[in-house]
């Protein structure tokens, strides 16, 4: 039997704000990755800044990152989040006013990020560099977001939350928490505050916050989407419930701790360097968990993957989370890190886990979500789904493969030392010999890029063909919802 209003007509599905966060995450997606592949070709040939201040790769940097994690990555959130609260608890969001509250509010952020950023308008803090009044804005808009969603889980029309439902509940109360400690601050003038904390301190609450930005705004949110878009897209149940409890309840706790790993052979303390390196090894086992869960989903069912590109993009997204999360804690071992720590191995381990795991599953979800946001059955073009997920994969490897020789060539070079102690290579040396990999990169970004640009051109013909569809809430059955 259906949700029904007052006025006894069937209660639907507050979509329309989803449909716009779909689509302004493809948006966002092609313009954070443009700006990515511009300074990859920057760290390639330095000479295309053309001496344009605002266009220096220091100005474009914390564009780029902010663009992907946040404007893209974040819309995908809050589209994915909504719908499948609304799915799994049976009922309309809880406040349509405030879902579209969260829209205007959260993109006004982003494009006051996206002049304040390359003004050199910036806290300085990595992933965090937004000055003071738009992080007030940002706080009003996540609780908001806050209110909303769990609204609408106090009011579901079922006594069970689907596990989907407890990580994006957890990822809004951790980054909630991450962005009040860390964005403390002392105003001197309307575009300039100075950190409330200082030295190792401040360096230490910078990297709880970067870590967890990582741990539940980039992986907790994300699995919040593994868990329903891929027994939905596979049409099997997942693997199992009970791994998938103990998956998030050993992720959460773990996660908090593995900060300081960012900050070995620094002054911070040592034995707060081992605890996050501890608990980052200890990581390892949640991880792979969750992972496992997601791939074993398809047991029974892995014929599917020859002709389901969206099903291959969102299993393939957690064949590179498993290798991004044994590669973190493995990088976090102090003597591992003695040879990583500034490297572009670095750089290759960031982007297998944002090009690889958030990218992939990212698309995979929004494949499956706008078809349905529009009325259709698919997307105007499936061969174009094949298309983008063999550029993005072909380039996510020639990416990282590109980044992790280059990091490992780095720091044999740095540590390399003459019979006399001298160094045996100058700086400027490794910098030459990193010049073809950059270039390696450049063309991974390049072919990404291209499967995003793919996605935008299929999405704006599913939604032009497509036609707005009012989803009664149960339609169908709550097993298919």
């Amino acid at each position: 039997m259906s949700v029904t209003s007052k006025t006894s007509q069937p209660a639907v599905y507050n979509d329309s704000v989803i449909r716009w966060f779909s689509v302004a995450s493809v948006i966002y997606g092609v313009v954070g990755m443009l700006v990515g592949v511009i300074i990859a070709a920057q760290l390639t040939w330095p000479e295309l800044n053309m001496g344009i201040e605002f266009l220096t790769y220091g100005r474009l940097r914390p564009l780029h990152t902010n663009a992907v994690i946040f404007a893209f990555g974040g819309s995908v959130l809050f589209a994915t989040s909504y719908y499948v609260v609304q799915r799994t608890c049976h009922t309309p969001l809880f406040s349509n006013k405030l879902a579209w509250f969260t829209f205007i509010g959260y993109n006004l952020v982003l494009v006051l990020a996206v002049i304040t950023l390359p003004l050199g308008l910036t806290s300085g803090k990595e992933y965090a560099e937004l000055e003071w009044p738009i992080d007030l804005l940002l706080t009003v808009v996540w609780v908001a977001y806050a209110i909303n969603f769990f609204g609408t889980v106090g009011i579901r029309k079922v006594k069970h939350i689907y596990v989907a439902n407890w990580f994006f509940g957890a990822y809004i109360i951790a980054v909630a928490l991450l962005h009040i400690v860390n964005s403390a601050a002392i105003p001197v003038s309307l575009t300039k505050s100075y950190s409330a904390y200082a030295g190792v301190q401040d360096a230490m609450v910078q990297w709880w916050y970067g870590h967890n930005a990582v741990g539940f705004f980039l992986t907790a949110a994300f699995l919040g989407m593994m868990y329903y878009f891929i027994p939905k897209q596979a049409e099997r149940p997942v693997y199992s419930y009970r791994l998938s409890i103990v998956h998030f309840w050993a992720l959460i706790f773990t996660y908090m701790w593995a900060g300081p790993h960012h900050l070995h052979y620094t002054a911070l303390p040592d034995w707060t360097q081992s605890v996050g390196m501890v608990f980052s090894l200890i990581l390892l086992a949640p991880s792979w968990g969750g992972m496992i869960n997601g791939i074993m989903t398809l047991s029974g069912a892995w014929h599917k993957l020859r002709d389901d590109p969206i099903l291959r993009f969102l299993i393939v997204s957690l064949s590179f989370y498993g290798m991004s999360t044994f590669e973190g804690p493995m990088m976090s071992i102090k003597t591992v890190n003695a040879l990583s720590h500034y490297t572009d191995w670095t750089v290759g381990h960031v982007h297998s886990g944002a090009l690889g795991w958030v990218g992939l599953v990212s698309m995979g979800s929004l494949y499956y979500l706008i078809p349905r946001l529009f009325g259709q059955k698919k997307m105007y073009s499936v061969p174009a789904i094949e298309m983008h997920f063999w550029l993005a994969t072909i380039g996510i490897v020639l990416y990282i493969a590109a980044m992790w020789i280059a990091g490992v060539m780095q720091g044999l070079m740095w540590r390399s030392v003459n019979p006399d102690g001298s160094l045996t290579y100058t700086f400027v040396e490794s910098v030459k010999a990193t010049f073809p990999f950059y270039v390696i990169r450049l063309l991974g970004g390049l072919l990404y890029l291209s499967g995003m640009l793919i996605m935008l051109w299929n999405t704006i013909k599913t939604a032009l063909q497509g036609r707005i569809v009012n989803v009664p809430v149960l339609a169908v059955n709550p097993a298919h919802a």
